[in-house]
């Protein structure tokens, strides 16, 4: 199960991190003290339902079919290695997460509604958490254990952001700091296709 847990929570971190979108819009509530913890909560909430439906829904089809399971393996591979590159080329290249807009305060109803905006519009959400990281997850030995270790990683990402956004603002400024970032992306994403390639 830990080994499980650990890959779950590898993946949910470099996935989560690379998504632009909903990070600067957790950060810019942030800073503004508008709701943040709240647009926390919800990213949390629909990343675990989203990895839970993917990877319980996934796991099912898999284990029926061999042919289906090979395709989930190699396009996982195939995925990761892609993302682990692109994520290579922004760290070569000088970027930041922009969150300075003005604009009037909004109530709790008008930031959730942004919020599910936010998440629920952007493919890569179902690309990234449902599609990948389930096929991902329903090729584990513990698929309960990945579930875990995605919701400890989501968990810890948006609401590290969410508490710590005034204080990392000038760090989160830094191009640096998302090459940094990006990097770190890369060289897990490479990680967990090797052990794809390597253990199956």
């Amino acid at each position: 199960m830990l080994h499980s847990y650990l890959n779950g929570l590898v993946i949910a971190l470099g996935l989560i991190m690379a998504i632009g979108a909903q990070n600067a819009f957790v950060v810019s509530q942030a800073l503004r003290r508008e709701h943040h913890l709240w647009v926390a909560g919800v990213c949390v909430f629909f990343d675990v339902l989203l990895v839970a439906c993917g990877v319980y829904g996934l796991a099912h089809i898999l284990t029926t079919s061999p042919v289906l399971l090979a395709v989930a393996r190699w396009g996982g591979v195939l995925f990761l290695s892609c993302y682990a590159v692109l994520a290579l080329r922004r760290a070569l290249s000088k970027h930041s997460l922009e969150t300075a807009t003005v604009r009037p305060a909004q109530s709790l109803r008008a930031v959730l509604v942004t919020t599910l905006a936010v998440t629920l519009l952007n493919p890569h959400v179902y690309l990234d958490t449902v599609l990948l990281i389930g096929s991902l997850g329903a090729q584990q030995t513990s698929p309960g254990g990945y579930v875990l270790g995605a919701a400890t990683g989501s968990v810890l990402w948006f609401f590290s952001l969410a508490l710590g956004a005034a204080k990392l603002a000038p760090w989160l400024a830094r191009p640096l700091t998302w090459r940094v970032i990006d990097f770190l992306v890369a060289m897990m994403m490479f990680s967990v296709a090797a052990q794809l390639v390597l253990n199956g």
